[in-house]
């Protein structure tokens, strides 16, 4: 599906989007003119090679970063200006590829830390903390120091910090990062209890093809900056465009078979 034609049918109203972003550093064109967005409700992949623009995306959108060009919407307000902090309190959340754990603190007082920082009285804050942890697979290591999990439980433990703060819209950067394949599917499960128990939008930044292509409604391709396509997972992987540029040329070859 054409990105023009696929963003034609995308209606305003209850998504995050960023309409003709652009950005250059120094002279160098990290984004031209990208449009995605993201609704309520879904998990939208955006994958791209290495330099594509993926990362500077990710911070445009959550306010780490300012576009050149263009604008950022938040449920039909324009966000293009906030900080990330008031895009926060607005319901836009983020994960971040190194953990923003405090290492010392339990896995429970993680998530309760940040239940707190949104105004969740004690009492709520531990109900709802209990409640992230379950539906996260991290009950049996809630009295465990932070510094002490595993790779895949510490990135589980970043989507519970980011899902306390009550979010509308979730920004995923790379959470299988350096994840065995054994542990892919129980990070699959948790995105799809982000979508599903609280109706969040997702955007879920990653190189694992097996994650994308299983979890996401619908995928962005990004190339040298550009939006390559943009379509379900099945139309991702017979787009000879995409296979060139991203997935290679034996994805190519298979593709044509």
């Amino acid at each position: 599906m054409a990105v023009d034609e696929a963003q034609s049918e995308r209606r305003p109203g209850a998504t995050l989007r960023a309409s003709s972003i652009s950005r250059s550093f120094e002279g160098v064109q990290a984004l031209r003119e990208v449009t995605l967005d993201v609704a309520r409700g879904e998990v939208v992949g955006l994958i791209g090679p290495n330099g594509a623009g993926k990362a500077t995306l990710v911070n445009v959108l959550s306010g780490f970063d300012r576009p050149t060009s263009g604008t950022v919407e938040l449920e039909g307000r324009d966000v293009t200006g906030w900080s990330p902090g008031r895009r926060g309190r607005g319901g836009l959340s983020r994960t971040f590829q190194h953990s923003q754990a405090f290492r010392a603190l339990s896995v429970r007082e993680n998530v309760e830390v940040a239940d707190h920082g949104v105004g969740a009285a004690v009492g709520e804050a531990r109900s709802r903390t209990a409640e992230h942890l379950e539906n996260l697979g991290l009950t049996a290591h809630a009295d465990s120091p932070a510094a002490s999990l595993a790779q895949g439980d510490e990135r589980r433990l970043g989507v519970a910090r980011a899902m306390a703060t009550r979010p509308r819209f979730l920004l995923l950067d790379e959470p299988a990062a350096g994840l065995p394949e054994a542990e892919i599917p129980a990070l699959s499960s948790a995105v799809r209890s982000v979508r599903d128990d609280s109706e969040v939008g997702v955007l879920l930044i990653d190189h694992n093809m097996a994650l994308i292509m299983g979890i996401c409604d619908r995928i962005y391709v990004l190339d040298q900056g550009r939006a390559l396509a943009e379509g379900t997972p099945a139309e991702i992987r017979a787009n000879l465009d995409v296979a060139a540029a991203y997935l290679g040329e034996s994805a190519v070859q298979e593709s044509e078979a």
